[in-house]
């Protein structure tokens, strides 16, 4: 019995090891390929619901941090959103102004409010949510629940390199 052998097939890459930075910053240019339609893409669909929720893209992404985050100062809405204090002020006015939101004295700071939703902000915030949820369940597909996660470490990992960015 004759045993031929095969030539040596190219080696695949070993996905379980972290990538040179030669290597990784071309993969993340593809993130960012993915990332930038995709974030014009919701934004645009949040503008066409906001005849029916009555919330802007700004509105509503002051909603869902109080939501998920409890009462926050403005400044501090800002930096967790990587947006100007004056933009956000905007929002919380305009919230406030439909009344969605309501400034709160803050014990950590005299000058600086606490912006808390509201009952109706809470209703508005949940119905958004809720409608989202709806689409999001459409992703469907293959993916796990570890391929969320890696997916989340990457982009909070991308978020940190541009931590020092002045959004003011």
């Amino acid at each position: 019995m004759t045993h031929t052998s095969k030539p040596d097939a190219p080696s695949e890459p070993d996905d379980s090891q972290p990538l040179t930075p030669d290597d990784l910053a071309p993969r993340l240019y593809e993130v960012f390929a993915v990332l930038g339609p995709l974030y014009r893409r919701v934004s645009r669909k949040v503008e066409l619901n906001e005849p029916i929720e009555g919330l802007s893209i700004g509105v509503r992404a002051v909603l869902d941090l109080l939501r998920a985050q409890g009462p926050l100062t403005v400044p501090q809405m800002g930096r967790a959103q990587a947006l100007s204090r004056q933009f956000v002020q905007r929002m919380v006015n305009e919230a406030a102004a439909h009344g969605l939101v309501e400034a709160v004295a803050n014990p950590a700071h005299q000058r600086s409010s606490l912006i808390r939703l509201t009952d109706d902000g809470r209703t508005a915030i949940d119905a958004v949510i809720t409608r989202e949820s709806a689409l999001l369940k459409r992703v469907g597909g293959d993916l796990t629940g570890a391929d969320v996660e890696r997916c989340v470490r990457v982009l909070t990992r991308m978020l940190e390199v541009f931590e020092d960015v002045d959004v003011n």
